[in-house]
């Protein structure tokens, strides 16, 4: 029985960890949105398993319905609009640019995983134990480094909440799923839905104002072709 629920858990972990970073790296922005609800969906999955149905329900409404149908309707062509928003990151950064954004990652993940080993010895749900906790540092990281390496503002948004979600995650490795636990997360749930709605929103202004240009950030960078 014991090995079975392993076996579960270490599945869906690596599930999460896939999906996450599908998500992350899809430069198809309508499939990255879909793929970010089927993250909020898997993560409702992890917080059952890991007895917290009131997280499950909460990450299905606000993770799910609410933040994916917010990102789907960033993708929401303008009636004011003549072109249609352009639903692919053709941005290209340099070698540099990401070389010096991986060595940050590393670094990052590096002082995360000693943070963990040494400042938190004794958190409730152990890495090696619980894969799903193992995986949410990883899910952190390479939020994180999606984060830093993108231009496009709808996918460092989308890498906003990834990397948020595996946070969570992490405080519940931390500090277990008790109910006054389940209630600071719940929060943390609320407030992370909260502002990716005013992000979503000020894009649809930015694209409003200025075209899809807006969504690269960084006007001066160069595209891939069509």
């Amino acid at each position: 029985m014991i090995s079975s629920i392993n076996t579960m858990e270490s599945g869906l972990a690596v599930c999460l960890l896939v999906i996450a970073i599908a998500c992350l790296f899809d430069r198809h922005l309508l499939r990255a949105c879909w793929l970010l609800i089927l993250f909020a969906l898997l993560m409702s999955v992890a917080w059952w398993y890991l007895n917290a149905p009131w997280l499950a329900l909460v990450e299905v409404v606000l993770g799910g319905v609410l933040t994916g149908g917010s990102f789907l309707y960033a993708l929401r062509n303008l009636p004011s609009q003549r072109s249609p928003i352009v639903r692919y990151d053709h941005t290209q950064v340099g070698w540099s640019h990401r070389i010096t954004r991986v060595l940050l990652t590393v670094a990052w993940s590096l002082m995360l995983g000693v943070a963990i080993q040494f400042l938190l010895p004794d958190m409730a749900l152990s890495l090696t134990e619980h894969p799903l906790i193992l995986a949410a540092v990883v899910i952190v990281s390479v939020g994180m480094g999606a984060f830093a390496l993108h231009r496009h503002l709808l996918r460092r948004l989308m890498a906003f909440n990834v990397l948020g979600s595996g946070v969570f995650l992490m405080l519940a490795g931390m500090a277990d799923t008790r109910p006054s636990s389940q209630a600071l997360i719940s929060v943390g749930l609320v407030i992370a839905w909260l502002g990716s709605l005013l992000g979503v929103l000020l894009i649809r202004r930015l694209v409003e104002q200025e075209g899809s240009v807006a969504l690269d950030g960084e006007q001066s960078s160069t595209r891939l072709p069509s």
